[in-house]
């Protein structure tokens, strides 16, 4: 059985790290090259980078950045924001991001996941989905950031995306981000139940046992988190000496 994985995500915004809460109410969280290397050094088994106005603002993520950081961790990292294109995620993997997160450009264009999938590999390609459970208790589809509302069930996107060629999917609760009361259980345990693909959990983290039981009810294939990760409210270690001592298995 593959390994769980644990995954601190490093939210960009003027090159340096921030956190929000329901993708609202943003702060400083430090310097992303030096979070990058204490991850890293701390036994993160991935990382993820998410330029999270680079969409909006129509900018492309910093591919200076990235290289920063790439030369100086040794785990697999992520790069998403922005990328709109072939050449844009071409950019990026070749100053040293192994995988590219792609979300709004891949709904309004589909046929981008099939050109990454082609030029790059499947497993090159993270679909990323920001949802919302809404008053009809359904999960739908947002974009730019959480700010667009579409009318996509989450679920049928992700299928589609799969379809298309997408290796893994990053999904985010925006119910739960940043609020530290535990992940999305009924949106994720159909994702990893249904989807052909390594699903990474993401949105509400705040003790270990959330993490535990997002591994053992919900079958995710990796957790992300990011603010009990900056602010050290959980460290690394101790986290997975907590998972092993539950019988999951993580790489210590």
């Amino acid at each position: 059985m593959l390994a769980k994985r644990i995954i601190p995500c490093l939210d960009i915004k003027d090159s340096r790290t921030v956190k929000g809460v329901n993708f609202e109410n943003i702060r400083d969280a430090g310097d992303p090259v030096e979070l990058a290397m204490y991850y890293s050094q701390q036994g993160a088994d991935e990382l993820v980078f998410l330029d999270i106005t680079a969409t909006i603002e129509k900018r492309k993520t910093f591919a200076e950045l990235v290289k920063k950081i790439a030369a100086n961790i040794n785990i697999p990292f992520t790069v998403g924001g922005g990328i709109s294109s072939v050449e844009n995620a071409h950019e990026l993997l070749q100053n040293g991001a192994d995988k590219v997160s792609i979300n709004t450009a891949a709904f309004k264009n589909p046929q981008l996941i099939s050109d990454m999938a082609k030029e790059f590999g499947s497993q090159c390609v993270v679909l990323a989905i920001d949802t919302k459970k809404e008053s009809d208790n359904k999960w739908y589809v947002y974009l730019n950031g959480g700010r667009t509302k579409t009318d996509m069930p989450a679920f049928d996107w992700a299928k589609k995306g799969i379809e298309l060629g997408a290796g893994e999917i990053l999904l985010t609760s925006m119910n739960n981000d940043g609020t530290k009361n535990g992940f999305a259980h009924d949106v994720t345990a159909l994702f990893c139940d249904k989807l052909s693909v390594p699903v990474i959990a993401s949105g509400g983290a705040g003790t270990m046992k959330h993490f535990a039981d997002v591994f053992l009810n919900d079958n995710a294939d990796a957790a992300l988190a990011a603010s009990v990760f900056h602010f050290a409210e959980i460290k690394i270690p101790e986290l997975k000496k907590y998972l092993s001592d539950q019988n999951i298995n993580v790489r210590v």
